[in-house]
């Protein structure tokens, strides 16, 4: 038994006061929707609302197609309290959002303050920083990747997409809430943390990622540049270690989220991690 309490809305009805989070709110009005406060952000499908709620963030309300709340996935709404759960017809999602919804269910959550990048850096051994990665794709792959490899923290420049936009939020399937994560305004406050630097970066004086120093050092910082354009000149100047992962001839580089995955398996604090099968 749920203990939120279904309200039917009508499936045309988008400029009902009730759905405007859902529906008539961009990811960027809905990080701002309590200025100067932390805002709103939108977490969809049941595995990434529950993620959400095991890190702690709090639900304000949610949206969902009927056939959710009769499905073994509807046990997540349980643990959002006393909130309103707007319900529409089967397929009526889209009608009213205007995109397909990932199983079936929206949640409106609250955000929390981001915390310090020395506080979430503290411990890590390894650290990822984004630096102008603004596909809301290429973030959520990243976070994903990071979390399977064990990357400790991540560290996104401000011209970066928010790891909190829903369509990051779905391709992370929820892992951002699983690593620590925050904005920094200086790639070279790594080096204050007593982290060496490895740049990805298509260079003629790089190493190979299998480089055997990258792996033996205590506190490594992978950079990440844009899709389009790599890391800044200035960024891979000052790095530590310029770093290439080898490829056949007539390929030049990878995709930044394919990059990463690579990246992170790679230079893993081996020490610090231990690897398993999930399925065992």
């Amino acid at each position: 038994m749920l203990k939120t309490i279904p309200v039917k809305i009508p499936a045309a009805d988008m400029q009902a006061p009730e759905l405007e989070i859902f529906t008539l709110r961009k990811d960027v009005q809905l990080r701002m929707y309590y200025e100067p406060q932390e805002g709103l952000f939108l977490a969809e499908s049941a595995m990434v609302i529950e993620r959400a709620l095991d890190a702690g963030y709090l639900p304000e309300r949610v949206l969902a197609d009927e056939a959710f709340l009769r499905s073994d996935a509807a046990a997540v709404l349980e643990r959002c309290g006393d909130i309103p759960v707007y319900t529409t017809p089967a397929g009526g999602l889209k009608n009213i959002t205007g995109y397909n919804v990932t199983r079936g269910v929206l949640c409106a959550m609250r955000r929390r303050p981001l915390p310090d990048p020395e506080e979430i850096c503290r411990k890590a051994k390894r650290t990822a920083v984004l630096e102008n990665v603004m596909n809301p794709t290429n973030v959520g792959s990243i976070f994903r990747s990071a979390a399977a490899m064990g990357i400790d923290a991540v560290l996104l420049t401000p011209d970066c997409g928010d790891p909190l936009y829903r369509r990051a939020l779905r391709v992370s399937v929820g892992t951002v809430f699983q690593v620590p994560w925050t904005f920094v305004q200086d790639v070279r406050q790594l080096r204050e943390m007593g982290f060496k630097t490895a740049a990805m970066a298509l260079e003629t004086d790089t190493i190979s990622i299998e480089d055997r120093r990258l792996k033996q050092e205590e506190k490594l910082a992978v950079l990440l540049g844009s899709e389009g354009y790599g890391l800044r000149p200035e960024t891979i100047a000052e790095a530590d270690y310029k770093v290439m992962i080898p490829m056949r001839p007539g390929v030049d580089s990878l995709n930044v989220a394919a990059a990463s995955a690579v990246a992170f398996w790679e230079l893993r604090d081996h020490q610090g991690i231990r690897i398993t099968n999930p399925f065992v």
